[in-house]
């Protein structure tokens, strides 16, 4: 039977980021989340009966000098809860690293295991939610609880210079992490659309349509829709 993988990384005590993510993985503070990550590894879909599940709290990865932030919601039941790497491992992340590769942000486009060797180039990936929650949906207290995460990393990735929001909730998400390091955040409140752009202090937040199977199959977005949005975040990066 599938279940947790048993190997969280260790923090190495003058690495922060390192420091961070292994609280990040070693959380358990909601209830309702811890059960269903479990849940889901432990009765897999048969394409994947018999693979070892994180079924942890999935920790952002990436370039540590990044300049461009991407933000997710949260990790896929059966793929960053499967592989232990946020969008590794499902059709999101198939379409989303395509798209990063063909950006000059990753190694190669293709992802599907945390230790399959893709690097990001001047880029870092995280989900707003770090444990995959039911129905793709965390509830307000599971999410106010998660925040602290992301403002902490955020801190920690002094070089970023943009953040790319994949849907409506990571948008929000990014607002109020941004809030939470003192910028003032104009108003009224940048609303988010495919192509929105906001400036938040010295921070410049783009949105994008999720790269979800229902926004990807309905060409709700196309990758010429990302790749664009992914070119202006290089040229605001300055990458």
């Amino acid at each position: 039977m599938a279940g947790p993988q048993d190997h969280p990384p260790e923090a190495a005590a003058d690495d922060p980021l390192a420091a961070l993510t292994a609280e990040i993985v070693a959380c358990r503070a909601c209830p309702r989340l811890v059960a269903w990550r479990e849940a889901a590894a432990a009765a897999p879909p048969r394409r994947y009966a018999g693979q070892p599940y994180w079924a942890r709290p999935v920790p952002g990865f990436g370039d540590p000098a990044a300049r461009i932030l991407l933000l997710g919601l949260a990790p896929a039941a059966h793929g960053g809860n499967r592989t232990g790497r946020v969008f590794t491992g499902d059709r999101s992340g198939d379409f989303l690293f395509a798209a990063l590769d063909r950006a000059g942000l990753a190694s190669r486009p293709w992802s599907t295991a945390a230790d399959d060797g893709l690097a990001l180039r001047g880029a870092y990936l995280a989900a707003a939610v770090r444990c995959a929650p039911p129905g793709n949906a965390p509830l307000p207290d599971e999410r106010d609880r998660c925040a602290p995460f992301l403002a902490r990393e955020l801190a920690l990735l002094p070089g970023v210079r943009v953040i790319v929001a994949l849907g409506a909730y990571a948008w929000a998400a990014a607002l109020r992490a941004i809030a939470a390091d003192g910028s003032i955040v104009p108003r009224p409140t940048p609303r988010f659309g495919h192509g929105a752009e906001a400036r938040v202090g010295e921070l410049h937040l783009l949105g994008s349509f999720h790269p979800s199977q229902q926004n990807t199959f309905t060409r709700r977005l196309t990758a010429a829709m990302l790749d664009e949005v992914l070119a202006r975040a290089v040229s605001l990066a300055g990458c």
